[in-house]
């Protein structure tokens, strides 16, 4: 069986939180049971399924992990409009 790294009863502990907050770092999963936690990684997701990978063929995963990352970089990080933004473009974006 495959196991995560930490258990999410392992991110909500205290002295894991408290270490977190110590050294600067902003934890991603919030309280326990809370749905609105993978929301962004979701969202993202389907859109990279909608947008791109169900309109494309792939020969290889090798072909499919590049042409994927390259739609990252050049058009979703930086051309896409985003819900998450105000339905902007990320702030360094270069396009007008």
């Amino acid at each position: 069986m495959l196991r995560r790294p930490l258990e999410p009863k392992e991110y909500t502990a205290t002295r894991y939180q408290e270490l977190c907050r110590n050294l600067g770092v902003v934890q991603s999963m919030g309280r326990v049971g809370c749905a609105l936690d993978n929301a962004a990684a979701e969202a993202f997701n389907s859109t990279l399924k909608v947008e791109y990978v169900h309109r494309h063929r792939f020969r290889t995963r090798a072909e499919a992990r590049l042409k994927i990352a390259t739609w990252i970089a050049d058009f979703y990080n930086t051309t896409r409009w985003h819900s998450a933004n105000d339905g902007l473009r990320p702030p360094h974006s270069n396009v007008t």
